[in-house]
């Protein structure tokens, strides 16, 4: 006769814990391992399916004494028996408060998965839609060139003839458009800030203007402006900068994607249609404007700054140094890079004219 003692538990679904400490027992009768529903609960609990226990073969009255005997020496270790008893009432007492209503634990769970959907779906107008970060990175982008920098090592290292004016001046209005459009130049392209612009700003330099007029006698509409500011996709996100610049200036503003002097003259090339070689490059830094211009191709012209008041003070650091290093290799004796349509740099400087 099979027989098994078991005390009345609450109606829960629950795994007995093995323990490590469990040691062999003693008892010479074989072991079943027996599944035994337990009776449900008047409480409003779920129902356990089965309960595991192991229960001996062919016992009788004196066989369940023996058994509790050899129970109680197979298993005397104190820490096995109050851990197993702990964790068991542990398991129920975490899950008691939950189980206890089925239908406030589905409302619990449902109010869980809603509140993570709608944190998914806010998060991301949270960074996409919001323009003040866009504003943000534009104006850090303008006063740090991460492609400036990277190009910089390269050219301290083994290209210094990349940051090599083909000529240099103070500013555009010393240089003799005329004549470079004799010697065969189809167009030409300005840098803004510092350039043609005071830092920052969508209107020409006052000065400059009686030099732009000029400049477009001879060149018509072949001239654009190619900027790290306005027309960078990247910071000029909606074109308005450019649109602004082209509405003051009357010139205009080539978009592109990457920041000088990384990238190709493609877009470049694509306005004007010629080669970048029967263009000028005219920009006042040597290691964006020049280096950017040399590596495809331009005729470079270097211009001093129109004002470093508006600079940040690391700009106007890395500026310092850019001229420095220039100078430094001039007089070691290094050449720029040899341009077919203009042999000597002397032939397109002239006097600017009287203020």
């Amino acid at each position: 006769m099979l027989c098994a003692n078991v005390a009345p538990l609450p109606n829960y679904s629950c795994p007995i814990p093995a323990s490590p400490h469990i040691l062999p027992c003693r008892s010479h009768h074989r072991l079943k391992s027996n599944s035994v529903s337990l009776p449900k609960s008047r409480s409003h609990s779920k129902n356990i399916s089965s309960l595991t226990l192991l229960t001996a073969s062919n016992c009788n009255h004196k066989d369940q004494d023996n058994h509790h005997t050899s129970k109680s020496t197979s298993y005397s270790h104190p820490r096995y028996s109050l851990s197993l008893f702990d964790q068991f009432r542990s398991f129920i007492d975490s899950n008691s408060i939950t189980d206890q209503n089925p239908k406030t634990r589905n409302q619990e769970q449902g109010e869980k998965k809603e509140e993570k959907q709608d944190s998914r779906i806010k998060k991301p107008k949270r960074l996409f839609t919001n323009m003040w970060w866009v504003d943000l990175k534009a104006a850090l982008g303008q006063r740090i060139n991460v492609e400036g920098i990277v190009s910089s090592m390269a050219v301290l290292v083994k290209e210094q003839h990349l940051a090599l004016p083909h000529v240099a001046v103070r500013d555009i209005r010393y240089i003799d458009w005329a004549e470079l459009h004799k010697r065969g130049f189809k167009g030409v392209v300005f840098d803004k800030d510092n350039t043609i612009t005071v830092p920052y700003t969508l209107t020409l330099w006052g000065p400059l203007g009686l030099s732009i007029e000029q400049c477009k006698s001879v060149f018509g509409n072949d001239l654009a402006v190619f900027s790290n500011s306005a027309g960078l996709y990247e910071y000029d996100h909606d074109g308005s900068k450019a649109r602004a610049l082209e509405k003051a200036i009357g010139i205009k503003v080539i978009r592109h994607r990457v920041k000088k002097p990384a990238g190709t003259a493609e877009e470049i090339e694509q306005h004007f249609g010629c080669k970048s070689s029967e263009l000028i490059m005219v920009g006042d830094r040597p290691f964006t404007d020049v280096v950017y211009g040399n590596r495809n191709g331009f005729l470079t012209i270097l211009t001093e700054p129109l004002s470093v008041a508006e600079e940040p003070f690391i700009v106007r650091q890395v500026r310092k140094l850019e001229v420095s290093l220039t100078n430094y290799w001039f007089r070691r004796g290094l050449k720029p890079i040899s341009h077919s349509l203009l042999i000597d740099a002397e032939q397109c400087i002239k006097d600017p004219p009287p203020l």
